[in-house]
């Protein structure tokens, strides 16, 4: 399987695994997180939007750069993976949708036992 070059070369596994210390959060508490302290809502609200390409190369790079330095980019994956799923869409936590959908794969994987642990709103909240 061809990994996609994101976060320094990491594979999705290594992604997946650094994402499981976010595992307990509440999504509320993520997405606070992420509005408050998530360097793209900053620059698209207060700065120059970024134009998308629609292409998968292109936007991969631009998220990249969007996302460097963020302090909150593994919340705001962790937040799209819960609630994108594998409908995500747009850039979230520096991986464009192509390259989120192919790691959701494997992060369900690891939480198949923390979401049937969810009480049955957060797993509607989380998994739809």
């Amino acid at each position: 399987m061809n990994q996609p070059h994101h976060r320094s070369g990491q594979s999705h596994e290594e992604l997946a695994a650094e994402l499981d210390e976010l595992a307990m959060v509440p999504t509320e508490v993520l997405a606070d997180w992420v509005t408050a302290q998530g360097r793209c809502l900053w620059e698209t609200t207060f700065g120059e939007p970024p134009e998308w390409s629609g292409e998968e190369q292109p936007d991969r790079e631009l998220a990249t750069r969007l996302c460097s330095g963020c302090p909150v980019r593994a919340e705001c994956l962790e937040f799209e993976l819960r609630i994108g799923g594998e409908d995500t869409v747009g850039v979230w936590g520096a991986l464009n949708e192509d390259d989120r959908r192919a790691l959701h794969k494997v992060w369900t994987c690891r939480r198949r036992s923390e979401i049937a642990a969810m009480d049955p709103d957060e797993q509607e909240r989380g998994e739809s």
